[in-house]
């Protein structure tokens, strides 16, 4: 990674802002040019905190755009030619896409296929490796999930962009001999992340004395994976490109891979949400007193919604010697902490 260039799109999201900032720590020499549209699908000024922290640093450089746009993302690959490149950039979220569906297509699939063309073009790319989901597995019923079953139930137009990502990444890697490797990550949260996601939801409502809605009665498993194990995974399977291979027809083998990144362990909903509380307390974001009965309410479960997500993550630690261990409790107590300090003392 050393002397890399690497870009970075959905530089100023959640799991981008944090990738941006362990690379430029970590390794010396790293050029890091990160792009982001900046949408306001949530709190704006949230991704402005995050940028804020990166542009103090000399070997990072933010383009704000769209990866739809397809001449800007040509001339940023002519112009930087980057080495590696991170495609977090999506519309994320499974209800939105029920009622805002072309967002999807234009970032998750328009925005895909022109960072493909750019690695297909390009001289310098070594490895192209990008976001996938675990919304892909949809309906299925065998847990663990794992990258060797059959993905082609999606419940949501956002798990359907995401597993089409993984198709015509694999064609690329078939037809051009781009090594390319999708990540499937679950339930990702931590400090700073992102606001429509529940366990920001469930704090933001709870401090205004709202309700809180616990989708199927309670009976939700979700693999929360802390946003430093993302990071932690993603850096390592950067480093490490699917090798070039021929076949015996002489033609490539797909430099192509999957890997699941989760905590291996789901938690139950409602003991996440007696965890959150707990922890909320502690960093005096709540009231000690604070009557959490309340301001429960068990609700059905939403459309596009899965009762259950675990990660087998046997070929990432075989691959990378690597498997998330943040603790929900270590994870929900930072998350708490940063809660507390960023948003109760403003």
């Amino acid at each position: 990674m050393n002397n890399k260039t690497v870009f970075v799109t959905g530089v100023a999201g959640f799991i981008g802002s944090n990738l941006a900032n362990e690379l430029i720590k970590r390794f010396s020499g790293v050029t890091v040019v990160g792009i982001d549209s900046i949408t306001d699908y949530y709190d704006v000024s949230l991704k402005e905190e995050r940028l804020k922290k990166l542009n103090g640093f000399s070997n990072f450089t933010f383009i704000k755009g769209n990866i739809a746009d397809k001449a800007l993302i040509e001339k940023i690959f002519s112009e930087y030619k980057p080495n590696i490149v991170v495609n977090l950039a999506a519309q994320a979220g499974v209800r939105y896409s029920i009622t805002n569906p072309d967002a999807y297509i234009e970032s998750n699939l328009i925005g895909f296929y022109n960072i493909l063309e750019a690695c297909r073009h390009s001289d310098s790319i070594e490895h192209l490796v990008y976001a996938s989901s675990s919304s892909v597995y949809g309906s299925n019923k065998k847990v663990p999930y794992s990258t060797d079953d059959m993905v082609d139930n999606p419940v949501s137009l956002y798990a359907a962009t995401k597993k089409s990502n993984e198709l015509m990444a694999h064609a690329y890697s078939k037809l051009y001999n781009i090594p390319s490797t999708g990540l499937r990550f679950f339930t990702v949260y931590g400090p700073a992340g992102r606001p429509d996601m529940a366990y920001f939801g469930f704090t933001n409502k709870l401090l205004k004395g709202e309700k809180i809605q616990i989708f199927n009665y309670g009976n939700c498993k979700r693999d929360f994976t802390y946003i430093d194990d993302i990071v932690e995974g993603v850096i390592r399977v950067m480093q490490h490109a699917p090798e070039k291979m021929n076949g015996e027809d002489g033609l490539p083998i797909p430099p192509y891979m999957v890997y699941n990144i989760g905590n291996n362990q789901p938690e139950n909903l409602l003991d996440f949400v007696t965890i959150l509380q707990e922890e909320l307390i502690r960093a005096k974001v709540l009231p000690e007193d604070y009557d959490f009965e309340s301001h429960k309410e068990l609700v059905p479960m939403q459309p596009g919604d899965v009762p259950v997500t675990y990660a087998d993550t046997t070929p990432l630690e075989r691959d990378f010697g690597f498997k998330p261990s943040t603790s929900l409790r270590d994870g929900l107590r930072a998350f708490a902490e940063w809660y507390a300090g960023y948003y109760c003392k403003k």
